[in-house]
């Protein structure tokens, strides 16, 4: 079991988990439609199995988890799930990236697993291809949850998974810097613009992002889009300009590097830890390392908003745990009775305090508090924290290329704001 690290004091955080997984993956319907025309060969390229070829009192589960300590946090708390059900688990990681490819294989070839891991964004597509048991179906509590997670875990009015777990993005600020120029931490974008322009110096940026033509790019420019009021269902708006004239202005001006266009939150977590950035955006997997870096000390407040009389929306991350449609109702129905023990409170605590992810129930938040203080931000910040898919379900991905588009052509200035979101606009 991975060592716990020593909780820091409320508000200043001493930098060491793996992440949460926040990318912002999704495929198009036609993905999975088209998967189906692999079938012969996906029935070669599962590694699950038949079955029929699994004990029955054996589930195979198969997650994204792949790396330690995710591993194994995640496989303790699913195996201390199924001995209490009395079953045991053959359970297979895959790269997050392979992921949906494996489902699609195994989708068209009737080889899912008993119990199945999506990323929160892909659930709703996974969902409309009819290879998830609705929960309220199996009987798995879904009470108890804030309304981004259950939004998450929906589709067409009824739940087919939940995010025990959940992640989010803030603004992390190096505090030796700002108390060396007298700034306080920024809530309005003009105070963010004030402290990345002042904070800027040589062989270091004031602010540090990720911009990059992926999900990611999407996810990190979303909470300044939707806390100006901007809609995902129609992009090209005011609203969008101005948040996405604030991001690339910080390239403009030089308070940010170019290379925010290639860099993924990784990336920009590195910047940030070799003092080559005052500021980052960025999440709370990024914690255990940072937790582990002598002398480094940084606040973490919210993402500033446009005016001070508005509320900050941060999207919501985090892993969908779900019951796909095996056909075999016996073990569809001890896999539900394991993810209602996997979804209990002290489950859920446990898992919650050694990944650095926020609890999706808030009636948990006091007790995680106690255990993990240095996620007050993040935890203050999910009430609001709002699901991808929430508006457009499935169709999310081809409005995520389309913001994340935008944002390339703007970061790079090929076209101010308004024009870039138009072009964009074209291929949603």
């Amino acid at each position: 079991m991975p060592r716990h690290l020593p909780a820091a004091p409320r508000g200043i955080h001493r930098g060491a988990p793996s992440p949460g997984n926040s990318r912002t993956s999704g495929l198009s319907r036609r993905s999975v439609l088209a998967a189906g025309l692999l079938a012969p060969a996906a029935a070669l390229l599962t590694s699950c199995g038949d079955s029929g070829r699994v004990p029955a009192n054996t589930l195979r589960v198969m997650d994204s988890y792949s790396n330690d300590p995710d591993y194994g946090i995640i496989g303790g708390a699913l195996e201390d799930a199924a001995d209490r059900v009395g079953v045991k688990l053959q359970r297979v990681a895959v790269s997050g990236q392979s992921l949906i490819q494996r489902v699609l294989q195994q989708g068209s070839s009737g080889t899912l697993p008993d119990i199945l891991m999506l990323d929160n964004p892909d659930l709703q597509q996974i969902a409309a291809t009819t290879a998830l048991r609705s929960f309220d179906e199996l009987g798995i509590p879904t009470e108890g949850y804030h309304d981004g997670v259950l939004q998450a875990g929906t589709y067409e009015g009824d739940v087919y998974g939940v995010v025990p777990t959940v992640n989010t993005i803030a603004l992390f600020c190096n505090t030796a810097m700002f108390q060396e120029v007298g700034l306080d931490y920024p809530r309005t974008w003009d105070e963010l613009r004030g402290c990345a322009a002042e904070l800027t110096a040589d062989g270091r940026f004031g602010i540090a992002f990720c911009g990059n033509a992926t999900y990611e790019g999407t996810w990190q420019f979303l909470p300044f889009f939707w806390s100006n009021g901007a809609d995902e269902r129609s992009i090209a708006t005011e609203e969008a300009a101005e948040a996405l004239g604030l991001v690339s202005g910080f390239v403009q001006d030089g308070s940010a590097s170019s290379s925010v266009l290639n860099w993924g939150q990784a990336d920009v977590k590195d910047q940030f830890v070799a003092e080559r950035a005052a500021m980052m955006v960025n999440g709370p997997w990024q914690l255990p390392e940072l937790s582990g870096i002598e002398d480094l000390e940084y606040e973490i407040v919210m993402l500033p908003v446009r005016d001070s009389a508005q509320a900050p929306v941060a999207p919501l991350g985090g892993e969908a745990w779900t019951v796909p449609a095996t056909g075999d109702s016996a073990k569809e129905e001890l896999a539900a009775a394991v993810l209602t023990e996997f979804l209990s409170d002290e489950s859920i605590l446990s898992m919650a305090e050694q990944r650095f992810t926020v609890p999706g129930r808030p009636a948990l938040t006091e007790a995680y508090l106690q255990r993990r203080p240095d996620m007050d931000t993040f935890v203050d910040l999910i009430p609001e924290a709002r699901a991808r898919t929430a508006q457009l379900g499935e169709n999310w991905p081809t409005t995520a290329t389309a913001l994340y588009t935008a944002l390339q052509l703007a970061l790079s200035g090929q076209a101010d704001p308004a024009e870039a979101l138009d072009q964009a606009e074209e291929y949603v």
